[in-house]
């Protein structure tokens, strides 16, 4: 009983340490959420502006760079730094790349060894 008392004490306080939201904001693609789904997850978004993240994707098309939702009434320079680790644009749970940057290339193919030897 007082291993349970102990981690459910400590579990409390690393969740103290953590800055608001960020135990429960998670990865979210701009260019598929619902905006319920984007309410939830994005820190600083609260229906309304998800409702209007959804419009403006409905009425622009899908979001080319983290940086497009800027053009988003309502959210600004903050809300984009609060969200940056969270922002997905495409199918993958992957971070998109950062603009400028491009993707490495794979590694060439060694020659296949020569038979009869």
């Amino acid at each position: 009983m007082q291993d349970k008392n102990i981690r459910t004490l400590v579990q409390g306080l690393i969740l103290s340490l953590l800055p608001a939201g960020a135990a429960l904001a998670g990865p979210v693609n701009l260019n598929s959420a619902d905006a319920a789904t984007l309410a939830s997850e994005l820190d600083g978004i609260g229906p309304a502006k998800a409702q209007a993240i959804v419009e403006f994707r409905q009425k622009n098309g899908p979001f080319k760079s983290p940086e497009d939702l800027l053009k988003v009434d309502g959210i600004g320079e903050r809300v984009l730094e609060q969200n940056r680790g969270n922002i997905r644009l495409n199918g993958s749970g992957a971070a998109p790349a950062p603009a400028g940057k491009s993707a490495p290339k794979p590694a060439s193919k060694p020659a296949p060894a020569s038979a009869g030897h």
